[in-house]
């Protein structure tokens, strides 16, 4: 029997109603899919039912990649390296659809990976991804509420985000010390140009940097102290940086970058 390891952060989805669920998430049929760490192969079983066009399989553990050639045969593709190496944007011409039990020691930067290289042409059609649950209540946080943060503001910019369902760790072997959750992300018609999207991660950064303290500060050290930005955006220094809304975000990097940030 193979063994999780823990250094690759390895828990093994098993809850056959929650595979079932996940593979209902998208249309599977006759898509290009990839899937991020398949582990034993129990999701994978379940997207080859639903036919999948073409179907790549990235898995970093050489043990479970020649397990999985073993179980599967030639029915997918599989990339034995890590993730973080991988360009995804080469694998196909069409978009990919996307499903991964994610590896929670790297889960956000993964998907910083994904999104900060985002061109304004997208290579997926969507993300169904499964993350630790307290990292998953950050993605989806709103604004104005203790887990709003540079997460939030990254992962809505360009990506519409929904939470399908939350996961107990009986779902998993062996069973994580906690809940999980399951969420769906989908490329936005319009969003906000920023033409590099470093501009974004730092201005993020800095804000949230001291996140209990007011915005003079950070502002100050960004901008200089200029108040046409401040009327422009209509933005108050007393307040904290979970005050201000996901646009205002996008908007403070546009100006920081026409300052040649």
């Amino acid at each position: 029997m193979i063994k999780a390891k823990k250094s690759l952060g390895q828990n093994f989805l098993i809850d056959k109603n929650i595979l079932e669920k996940i593979t209902n998430v998208v249309d599977i049929e006759n898509k290009i899919i990839l899937e991020i760490g398949p582990g034993t192969g129990n999701l994978t079983s379940y997207i080859l039912k639903k036919k999948p066009k073409k179907f790549f399989v990235i898995e970093k553990d050489n043990e479970l990649a020649i397990n999985l050639e073993n179980k599967f045969n030639n029915q997918l593709k599989i990339i034995n390296d890590d993730v973080l190496r991988v360009d995804e944007t080469t694998l196909a011409k069409d978009k990919i659809t996307v499903f991964g039990n994610l590896p929670y020691n790297i889960s956000t930067e993964i998907l910083n990976k994904w999104i900060i290289n985002l061109k304004d042409k997208f290579w997926f059609n969507s993300l169904v991804l499964m993350f630790q649950k307290e990292v998953a209540d950050r993605i989806i946080a709103e604004s104005n509420t203790s887990n709003y943060g540079r997460l939030s503001i990254i992962c809505n910019w360009k990506l519409n985000v929904k939470k399908i369902i939350d996961i107990k760790p009986e779902a998993f072997y062996p069973k994580p010390k906690i809940d999980s959750s399951l969420l769906f992300f989908y490329p936005k018609k319009n969003f906000i140009k920023i033409k590099d999207p470093n501009n974004l991660e730092k201005v993020t950064r800095i804000f949230f940097n001291q996140r209990r303290k007011m915005l003079k500060k950070p502002y100050n050290q960004l901008f200089n102290g200029d108040r046409r930005i401040l009327d422009k955006l209509k933005i108050d220094l007393n307040l904290r940086p979970q005050n201000l809304s996901l646009d205002t975000y996008y908007m403070l990097a546009l100006e920081y970058e026409k300052l040649g940030g």
